[in-house]
């Protein structure tokens, strides 16, 4: 429908119904010094063509194609197939609110009963919920869920978990009695084993960390599963990168209770920051607790098989503190591109995809080290992160590389005080041969 704005007539009846007669009355509930007292300085119109033209024009000023990006911490470029653009854009899958109605929404349905049993496949999870809306909100909610499986206060979490994940941690659980407890990383760039097993005591709800961490590095979800587990504690992994999904090993199958993460780099791009793509799974002894929707497979009366939401209803989720979760909207539309990629993917060309990421990104680290005044500030495996030491500021570094056409790693000092020269650098199957080794040449030639 197209948009018709109100008329002077329409304005002065609405003003007369409410019983005031000019819109200054209407917002006399604000401050006089918050109040702007101008017209907004908003170019005049132009024509269409006009305007198409201008667009154009501010358009190629995006350097994002001619600049290549090192730039991961919790957002990917990942190559997507041209199919998963031309199905997500059908109408039916972009038009539907939540499918209440099965028998008008049985396509919807079905693809989130599919992304569901992908999510568990690679998570090694029995169950999975219909998205959440990122990362970070889905391992604030894995939290909360810990704490009223097992009624414990305290939760441990690594500091080696993304830093915006940690803080929308710390946002849900401040008002509700949750306390949360730190685990430094160790040389390796990993959790500190045995910091952890000094503070798992009988109070610990849950253990989060995150595998491959915030420092790209790759966790030992076997041994934290053990120390947890022998304190009655559960066991949460989070997965930022899920391209790495293609290559580890499901993080249920070694010992998770609960995983959550970012499945963004499943067929949705960066854009600016969003939308992402949260995810959840659990044992199956915990879908009570499981917040969100879960579509469920079923047979109707003449015994076709059809699918439902199931379990749980949305007025489950908006019962203020009663709620399991206030995740209510319904994300539906990123999952369905995570859906079309994994499927057009296959086992086999995302665990291809995962491997051009590691091994790419170790050249690249490889590379990079062996420059005059560089090294790995951690020893563990990694993924397709890494975080370098330089001998000099990195942000000087990153304002040399940009002038090169390049955008560097990040500066971790901003979340991390002790690692103020080191940067995060990303790597993934779209990066060339000849822009690492650009990026090679241009950080040997900035440290100069």
């Amino acid at each position: 429908m197209s948009y018709i704005s109100l008329s002077d007539q329409d304005k002065k009846e609405m003003l007369a119904r409410i019983g005031i007669s000019t819109t200054e009355e209407l917002f006399c509930c604000f401050p006089d010094e918050i109040r702007l007292k101008r017209g907004l300085r908003l170019p005049a119109a132009m024509p269409e063509p006009e305007l198409i033209w201008h667009f154009e024009a501010l358009a190629a000023k995006n350097a994002a194609a001619r600049y290549p990006s090192f730039l991961g911490a919790g957002s990917y470029v990942h190559f997507i197939p041209s199919i998963v653009d031309c199905l997500a854009a059908r109408g039916e899958f972009v038009t539907p609110y939540t499918p209440y109605q099965p028998e008008v929404s049985q396509g919807t349905l079905q693809v989130v009963f599919e992304y569901q049993t992908l999510i568990c496949q690679l998570t090694g999870m029995d169950v999975a919920n219909a998205s959440l809306y990122d990362g970070a909100s889905a391992a604030a909610e894995a939290v909360l869920m810990a704490h009223r499986l097992n009624g414990r206060a305290r939760v441990l979490v690594a500091r080696s978990i993304h830093p915006h994940y940690r803080e929308t941690i710390r946002t849900y659980t401040k008002n509700v009695g949750v306390t949360l407890d730190g685990i430094r990383a160790g040389e390796t760039g990993a959790i500190d084993l045995d910091e952890l097993a000094k503070k798992l005591d009988q109070d610990v709800a849950a253990v989060i960390v995150q595998s491959p961490n915030f420092f790209g590095c790759i966790e030992n979800l076997e041994k934290i599963g053990q120390l947890a587990h022998d304190r009655q504690a559960l066991l949460i992994a989070t997965v930022a990168e899920a391209a790495s999904l293609g290559i580890l090993e499901a993080p249920g199958k070694l010992g998770a209770d609960l995983v959550c993460g970012e499945a963004q780099s499943f067929g949705l791009p960066p854009s600016f920051g969003g939308p992402s793509l949260g995810f959840m799974g659990c044992r199956k002894e915990f879908v009570r607790q499981l917040p969100g929707r879960i579509a469920g497979q079923t047979k109707d009366v003449d015994g076709n098989r059809g699918f439902v939401l199931t379990l749980s209803t949305r007025e489950q989720h908006i019962r203020r503190e009663k709620a399991t979760s206030n995740i209510c909207t319904n994300q539906a539309l990123c999952a369905v591109r995570a859906t079309i990629y994994l499927e057009t993917m296959g086992q086999n060309g995302l665990k291809e995809m995962a491997l051009h990421n590691f091994h790419k990104a170790h050249y690249a680290a490889d590379r990079l080290a062996r420059l005059k005044g560089v090294r790995k500030k951690f020893s563990g495996k990694f993924f397709n992160e890494f975080v370098l030491e330089f001998p000099k500021s990195i942000q000087g570094l990153n304002g040399y590389l940009k002038g090169k056409g390049i955008i560097g790693g990040l500066d971790l000092g901003s979340f991390y005080p002790e690692l103020g020269n080191c940067g995060l650098f990303c790597v993934t199957e779209v990066h060339k041969k000849d822009e690492i080794d650009g990026l090679v040449r241009a950080i040997e030639e900035g440290l100069r």
